[in-house]
């Protein structure tokens, strides 16, 4: 195992979310965003300036994607919607399934402009999740039977699909048609981390085709490359790292979600910084993420 790299960064925002997750970043306007899950929370943060927005959501929500300057895509508990920037307005888009029971989790749009989502028992029952494939308002379900869809992420040229099942903790690689971001093979474990500690989480693809993952319950974002040899570890000062994501007019910075969910009192006293959200403290080779397309 790659030796443990000292965090440098410093903490971007320091409200402690229950359930960081699902951030990205808006080249246009210089402005991050992320969800508090369990607590219904959208969360805005200007980097350059450090003002910071929270907008409460009437959903759980989880990912978020840019369509055009005014609108932007938020997949939640109940179905994909359109959000206006100007006005905050949610309007109904689609629904992703017909479980009542289950939330949205993980997810990316994919250079071609469809989004995979990934869905979950609210309890994380087990097989209640799927990944789903979003074309416009075309909804196809990929992979059923999963637990806790994460790591959805592709690589730079748009040919391949990562994903894990961290109830498992296979990350797995599939081959995907890069015009429409459908699979054209069967998934294969890139790497088995079953026996290793903590959960593969949320990941993102840089411009060289590694995979850097957060590392769930490990307080690390470890970087893997395309054939599955991890190559790298940072340090996350917080047990929980739940996603990562490039941040920055170049995407050269990496940010860094966490959270606090079923820590006790005890195990958060002993976690101060649970919660929050990082700069990794390093330079990266990013990119930016793709707009929705309708």
């Amino acid at each position: 195992m790659s030796e443990l790299i000292p965090f440098s960064g410093r903490v971007l925002c320091d409200f402690a979310s229950e359930l960081g997750e699902g951030p990205t970043y808006d080249p246009l306007t210089g402005t991050a965003w992320w969800f508090n899950i369990k607590g219904q929370e959208l969360h805005e943060l200007h980097l350059e300036s450090g003002r910071k927005t929270i907008h409460p959501l009437p959903f759980l929500g989880s990912v978020l994607a840019n369509i055009d300057p005014g609108r932007q895509l938020i997949a939640s508990d109940q179905g994909l919607f359109i959000r206006d920037t100007a006005g905050y307005q949610l309007s109904p888009f689609a629904a992703i399934e017909d479980k009542p029971g289950n939330r949205s989790n993980d997810g990316r749009v994919h250079p071609c402009g469809a989004l995979w989502i990934g869905t979950m028992g609210r309890k994380a029952e087990k097989h209640a999740g799927a990944i789903y494939h979003v074309a416009g308002n075309r909804i196809t379900k990929l992979f059923g039977n999963i637990t806790i869809p994460n790591a959805i992420c592709f690589s730079p040229d748009g040919a391949t699909a990562y994903f894990t099942d961290t109830d498992v903790n296979h990350l797995m690689r599939v081959d995907i048609d890069p015009a429409s971001a459908l699979p054209t093979g069967e998934p294969v474990i890139l790497s088995d981390e079953s026996t290793a500690p903590g959960g593969v989480d949320g990941a993102v693809c840089d411009a060289d085709g590694l995979i850097w993952n957060a590392r769930w319950g490990a307080g690390a974002v470890e970087v893997y490359k395309p054939d599955g040899q991890k190559i790298a570890r940072y340090a996350v000062p917080a047990t929980q790292p739940s996603c990562p994501a490039f941040v920055g007019p170049k995407a050269s910075r990496m940010l860094v979600t966490s959270a606090w969910q079923d820590l006790d009192d005890a195990a958060r006293a002993a976690d101060p910084n649970a919660g929050k959200t990082f700069d990794l403290g390093i330079e990266v080779k990013g990119r930016h993420e793709p707009g929705f397309l309708l």
